[in-house]
């Protein structure tokens, strides 16, 4: 974890704030939030800087106030390898909870971003007396193992064309602000294009090189460094094998 001036001295409020904002804690009584807020330290990370990195020992919870966090695996070749894009309220370093294991991953601030910090020792006193969440906890693990098995899925068996396809389909899933999939609704690209092809295990030459092609092709159409407008939704669902 890094250290320095990345320390500020945020009131138990400020720290209630957080904690409240996660939805292992948000159950709880004002009184029980504030309890756990009172064991939580509180950093501040500038884009680029490290919180974690692989080979550190496992001992704090994170949890994302402000700002937005990559976390990523090196290859043995140096390459990097996008797991996740985690924003406000999100947590990580929850395997500290169960396991004294170093940690395998690298976690980075994308922005500037404020971080409350709950050293292991103090959260699993807190889990004997709450066990409600030790539950909500293995929740999220359901969820985020399932979102890794697809992402598997995705790298042994679908092309550069279909994984790109079926990313936007789960990005249109998510959007809550079109109004039908039969007319065109935009998306917003929650990662650089950068770290999208990492995340999707390709250059990013081929993704831009396919971008292009959906566009040409009149499926979409790229509005900004970020947007995208999806024209012809039905075709994407086609081509990611949706239906």
């Amino acid at each position: 974890m890094s250290q320095c001036e990345h320390h500020s001295s945020e009131g138990t409020d400020v720290k209630k704030l957080c904690i409240s904002m996660v939805p292992i804690f948000n159950h709880l009584q004002n009184e029980e939030m504030v309890e756990i807020a009172k064991t939580s330290r509180s950093m501040t990370f500038k884009k680029g800087e490290t919180i974690f990195e692989a080979g550190e020992s496992s001992d704090y919870l994170y949890i994302i106030h402000k700002g937005q966090v990559k976390i990523y695996r090196l290859s043995e070749s140096g390459k990097e390898q996008l797991i996740r894009i985690m924003g406000q309220g999100d947590f990580m370093g929850e395997l500290s909870l169960f396991t004294d294991d170093s940690l395998t991953s690298y976690a980075e601030a994308m922005k500037q971003t404020e971080i409350c910090a709950i050293h292991k020792s103090d959260l699993r006193q807190i889990l004997l007396t709450k066990p409600a969440i030790s539950m909500k906890i293995l929740e999220v693990f359901s969820s985020r193992l399932d979102q890794a098995e697809k992402t598997i899925e995705r790298f042994s068996s679908q092309d550069a064309e279909k994984r790109i396809a079926s990313y936007l389909y789960d990005l249109a899933q998510d959007t809550p602000q079109r109004n039908s999939f039969q007319e065109p609704f935009e998306i917003i690209l929650p990662m650089s294009k950068r770290d999208l092809s990492s995340y999707i295990g390709m250059t990013q030459e081929t993704l831009s090189r396919r971008l292009s092609s959906f566009q040409e092709l009149g499926w979409i159409e790229q509005t900004g460094q970020r947007k995208l407008l999806i024209i012809d939704f039905q075709s994407i669902v086609t081509t990611a094998g949706m239906r």
